[in-house]
């Protein structure tokens, strides 16, 4: 079988575009990667969506080192997951990040497969995750509006339902034990006009998170 010969013109767009971003970057500031590659010293960790569209730094406007990032389909944070669990252990005890954003968008597609019960294969099984909390919350998800506005009152349940996992981790329970400076935050992120919405539960102890992750749900069922 004649294998087909794949074009490489994309791919060499992107090397033209990385050598030429970076002679910019050197261009402005001459020892840039010289000290980015001495030091990792970020002060937040963002847990975001896999999104293509949802680009962490360039949306806060962080240079390279500022921000520590995890991402994955929907922004999920489930306590047998090693890979998002041993991020946050190094952001927090190795890098000492003051701040975690658990940042979703409005319009996931992860989301609204989740609602909508589609089937797309292996990650149906992760995606069980949100179906679990639509489940929960099914009587404020289906009093939004529509199903553009079922999905976005999801999206909003799904950050406010991570942050509340990140703040029970091991992890962040031990920081806060030992008096670790640390604020989990919950925010989502608006892909039509690019701003980002506090969703208004953020922690920073141990104290009252269930109090305070109930007034957040609490808010979203007011606003409607």
């Amino acid at each position: 079988m004649e294998r087909t010969n794949l074009s490489m013109s994309s791919l060499k767009n992107l090397l033209d575009n990385n050598r030429q971003w970076a002679s910019e970057r050197i261009a402005q500031q001459s020892d840039f990667f010289k000290r980015l590659a001495n030091i990792q010293k970020p002060a937040y960790l963002w847990i975001g969506c896999s999104d293509s569209r949802v680009p962490a730094n360039e949306i806060v406007a962080l240079d390279p080192g500022e921000l520590f990032v995890h991402r994955n389909v929907a922004n999920v944070v489930v306590h047998t997951d090693l890979n998002c669990l041993s991020v946050i252990q190094y952001a927090v005890e190795v890098l000492t990040v003051k701040h975690i954003m658990v940042v979703g968008h409005y319009g996931c597609g992860g989301i609204r497969s989740a609602l909508l019960n589609n089937r797309l294969g292996l990650i149906d099984n992760w995606l069980r995750h949100i179906q679990d909390i639509n489940q929960k919350y099914r009587s404020i998800v289906q009093a939004a509006g529509d199903i553009n506005q079922q999905v976005d009152r999801l999206c909003e349940l799904n950050v406010i339902e991570q942050t509340l996992n990140v703040c029970e981790t091991t992890v962040v329970q031990d920081a806060w034990a030992r008096n670790q400076p640390l604020q989990v935050h919950g925010w989502i992120y608006g892909l039509n006009d690019g701003l980002i919405r506090d969703l208004k539960i953020t922690m920073d102890s141990a104290d009252d998170m269930p109090g305070i992750y109930k007034r957040a749900v609490e808010d979203l069922h007011i606003s409607l």
